[in-house]
């Protein structure tokens, strides 16, 4: 089961890393890690569980938070629409984006930061993402809302970005410059 601390914090090299490519379909390696990683997104939404082993709660988590510098991400949540993402993805992609942006509105979090970072994170409002199924199989998303802002902050994690790297107005020692969306 992984925990709080099998989770890579800021500063850790390979949060800044761009994960590589994984070969499909996954190993089995590959797949039991997502599979966990689904599990512990369950358990840390699971009020009882998450106070047990003292979990944050997330709807998402990429490898490599896990130290595992590969493709892949694992995102569980309701979105707006009371409608369930719950997904283990390989090597995935977004393939085309709305020019219209959107951001939550308190702001965005993240499992390997342990401090509130204020600011808001501009994304896009509506994407497309192709992506491989455990099973190699691509499959195609159209997300929009929360949905959407969860799998572009995976999404990021997977090319070494940190969220607060997209706030505008914040200035700290952990910041890296990206060009605008």
């Amino acid at each position: 089961m992984i925990t709080m601390n099998d989770i890579v914090r800021e500063g850790d090299p390979v949060l800044r890393q761009v994960a590589k490519e994984v070969p499909l379909p996954p190993s089995e390696e590959d797949k039991a890690t997502v599979q966990k990683m689904l599990e512990f997104l369950k358990n840390s939404q699971d009020p009882e569980i998450a106070e047990k082993y003292g979990l944050r709660s997330g709807v998402g988590i990429a490898a490599p938070q896990l130290g595992i510098s590969k493709r892949f991400f694992a995102v569980h949540l309701i979105d707006e629409k009371e409608r369930e993402y719950s997904y283990g993805l390989f090597n995935p992609r977004i393939v085309s984006h709305s020019v219209e942006t959107t951001h939550l509105d308190n702001g965005e979090g993240c499992l390997s930061v342990d401090r509130d970072v204020p600011g808001l994170v501009p994304r896009y409002s509506r994407i497309t993402v192709k992506a491989a199924t455990e099973d190699g199989e691509e499959v195609q998303l159209r997300l929009r809302g929360l949905a959407a802002i969860v799998f572009q902050h995976e999404i990021d994690h997977l090319d070494g970005i940190m969220f607060y790297d997209r706030i505008e107005d914040y200035d700290d020692k952990m910041k890296r410059s990206l060009p605008d969306l």
